[in-house]
């Protein structure tokens, strides 16, 4: 379990390259943020059940704040 997050680490880093190259500077700090937890969680070697119960909050924070951004601060239509 712990080489899932770092492979997570890895897939996040991938993405806040990618972000950065394309000039969105916040969500590429976001995800740099995410890379530097997962790869830290990953080389903690905490037990199975505890990297679960880890990425279960992980997903509860995600989808809470997903919904907040697209209910409440996301406007639609183009810019």
């Amino acid at each position: 379990m712990d080489r899932m997050f770092r492979m997570m680490g890895f897939w996040t880093a991938v993405f806040a390259v990618l972000f950065f190259v394309g000039d969105m500077f916040n969500m590429a700090i976001l995800f740099f943020a995410q890379t530097a937890g997962f790869l830290a969680l990953g080389y903690m070697r905490l037990t199975e059940r505890m990297y679960i119960y880890i990425f279960g909050a992980y997903l509860t924070v995600f989808f809470v704040g997903f919904t907040y951004y697209t209910t409440f601060i996301m406007e639609p239509g183009f810019h």
